[in-house]
């Protein structure tokens, strides 16, 4: 799904995209972020609202409900596998580069990060994100000390914030509460960094929004796996007055290509695909409830081979 080249608002950047937070919001960011080929780290070392519930029973997929502890293991693996780097660093400062764009990001273990976009995930007040943004960002609660805290509406309804770069999925008044409503703010807010890489990159506006899906093979017209179609399509959307030069254009056209021949799946990739999620699964199950279960299939089966 990669379509990863440095446009020039990215260079000299350590990250494409650092994401303050590992909770649902923080995690489902960056699956669409690194999924994409964007380089992104994942910084989470300070308190966890989900850590604070005694175990989630309202997130889709588990009808039972699951451990807290489980399911922010699966969200970290989703993540990592995604191709995100997880540091347990706790972030203290987020401040715009001095020498060009960009953010530098301050941790409490005196590390310096860089990065080209920011994604805020923490659910609390926000205050590290202070130097990079204008005051008028921030609003005082009463009963505070003064201290203030980002206004939930400051980012609009993809995150994005007057700041160029800097993108906010919590604290955010309609995802702060729930975790499956945080996970898909920050689904939200990392496909619109995407959007703004690729139009950074070039790719006009009819053709910078990405969607991360893939389609079984079978079902794929014949004419779309050819690449004379895609280039017929892709021409008929690039408007003529869009501002590359014919390189470019060719280079992110072909990309683009690749990337959408890439989303198709055959059957035997989609079966091989839904048995390593179940073995994965597999890993964050209780190894006495697995044998347990194992020892229940076993005796159905021999009760069904007596009956026969």
């Amino acid at each position: 799904m990669s379509d990863h080249d440095l446009s020039h608002s990215e260079e000299g950047a350590e990250h494409d995209v650092v994401v303050v937070g590992g909770g649902p919001a923080g995690c489902s960011a960056g699956v669409f972020t690194a999924r994409y080929g964007l380089d992104t780290l994942v910084l989470d070392r300070g308190r966890s609202s989900l850590g604070q519930c005694a175990v989630v029973e309202n997130y889709p997929g588990f009808p039972d409900g699951i451990g807290v502890e489980t399911l922010s293991t699966l969200l970290e693996d989703h993540a990592a596998e995604a191709g995100c780097e997880i540091t347990p660093e706790l972030v203290e400062r987020v401040d715009r580069r001095p020498d060009g764009p960009g953010f530098l990001v301050e941790t409490a273990t005196g590390t310096t990060h860089t990065a080209a976009r920011i994604i805020a995930a923490t659910r609390y007040g926000g205050e590290y994100l202070r130097p990079a943004l204008e005051d008028d960002a921030f609003e005082t609660l009463d009963g505070n000390d003064g201290r203030g805290r980002l206004d939930r509406s400051y980012p609009d309804r993809d995150g994005a914030t007057p700041v160029e770069g800097l993108y906010v999925a919590s604290p955010s008044k309609a995802a702060d509460r729930q975790a499956i409503v945080a996970a898909g703010r920050g689904a939200r807010v990392g496909i619109a960094v995407v959007e703004a890489a690729r139009r950074d990159r070039g790719y006009p506006p009819a053709l910078a929004a990405s969607y991360d899906w893939v389609r079984p093979e079978e079902g794929r017209a014949e004419e779309w796996g050819e690449r004379e179609t895609w280039r017929a399509s892709i021409a008929e959307r690039w408007p003529d007055d869009h501002t590359v030069d014919r390189r470019r254009y060719v280079e992110l056209r072909e990309r683009e290509i690749d990337r959408r021949l890439a989303a198709y799946r055959s059957a035997e990739e989609i079966e091989s695909t839904a048995q390593r999620g179940q073995r994965r699964l597999l890993d964050r199950l209780d190894e006495d409830l697995v044998l347990e279960r194992a020892a229940e299939i076993a005796a159905d089966r021999d009760a069904v081979e007596v009956s026969t």
